[in-house]
């Protein structure tokens, strides 16, 4: 017996057609929400006893959601992984009650469990600067060690993603005053290039023993390919070793530290926003917390009567 019906997975299909085509997600995310509502599907599927066509899925009441939670948490799923699934669930529901005219309310209004949202953990400034000096001293090869340095200086100099400074190509040198990011779900931001980033990619590819190319990567690779991100990963992990840096001083750290230096130093929440490229600003609220984190500390260990 199939888990899904043909006519649910059409439907399904079709929604994740249109979150690819009208919401611009990105494929990763396409994929978790098919992995996640077709997961939803066959639960429903076992738990009823058959095969969950449209009809069925629209009379799902509150005590069947309560029944797929909890075998979620049987299964070993924790909350914030079940909160994204039911997120998905409920985007699926939601656009597929618009469109077979039904009421979602069962499935819309259930809570997603509580959890501590995890606060980003950024480098001190004098930390970061550590990083990007010692990223420099891990390779023999000049041009290497130049490319690795530019690479981790774009991260905190401008809060790039790992993947959107490796997705830069030849086109994008010399680096403007203002650089084109397409980042998640091809979002596209402007994000401004301080001269010591600029400086440093001008550094590398003065080195760069393989030709300047207008559709070749920007940053390559030791025999010329794609630069993979494992490999700034791992000079990171090199240069924190030495460093004594914890375990979550990574590259998406040096974009953390990025937003929270900005913020410690005036920045507009707003203005962090765009720069990071976050669809909400509940995405970058949580550099608010780290920065109260940081002024508690700084009151509890300086203050007399602390």
């Amino acid at each position: 017996m199939s888990l899904i019906s043909p006519a649910c997975r059409d439907a399904l299909q079709h929604w994740l057609d249109t979150q690819r085509a009208l919401a611009g997600r990105a494929e990763n995310t396409i994929t978790a929400y098919h992995t996640d509502v077709v997961e939803f599907m066959s639960f429903m599927t076992v738990h009823f006893g058959a095969t969950q066509g449209l009809a069925p899925l629209a009379r799902i009441g509150v005590p069947d959601m309560r029944a797929w939670m909890a075998q979620m948490r049987a299964d070993g799923i924790g909350p914030r992984s079940l909160a994204r699934k039911l997120s998905a669930v409920k985007s699926f529901y939601r656009w597929l009650a618009e469109r077979e005219g039904f009421e979602p309310t069962a499935v819309l209004s259930t809570r997603a469990p509580k959890f501590q949202r995890k606060l980003p953990r950024p480098l001190a400034e004098d930390a970061a600067r550590a990083m990007i000096d010692t990223v420099e001293l891990q390779s023999t090869k000049p041009w290497i060690a130049a490319r690795d340095m530019a690479v981790v200086t774009l991260l905190y100099g401008c809060g790039l993603r790992i993947s959107e400074a490796l997705s830069l190509t030849g086109r994008a040198a010399p680096l403007p005053a203002t650089l084109r990011i397409r980042g998640k779900g091809g979002k596209e931001r402007l994000v401004p290039v301080i001269p010591v980033a600029r400086a440093s990619v001008d550094a590398y590819l003065r080195l760069c023993p393989w030709p300047l190319e207008p559709d070749a990567p920007l940053f390559r690779g030791a025999r010329g390919g794609p630069l993979n991100a494992r490999s700034i990963q791992a000079v990171m992990a090199k240069a924190r070793m030495q460093l004594g840096l914890p375990a979550t001083a990574t590259p998406h750290a040096m974009r953390h530290s990025f937003a929270t230096h900005l913020l410690e130093a005036g920045g507009d929440l707003r203005a962090i926003q765009e720069l990071l490229g976050h669809a909400s600003l509940s995405t970058t609220q949580a550099y608010t917390a780290v920065d109260t984190a940081h002024l508690m500390e700084v009151y509890n260990r300086s203050h007399p009567k602390a």
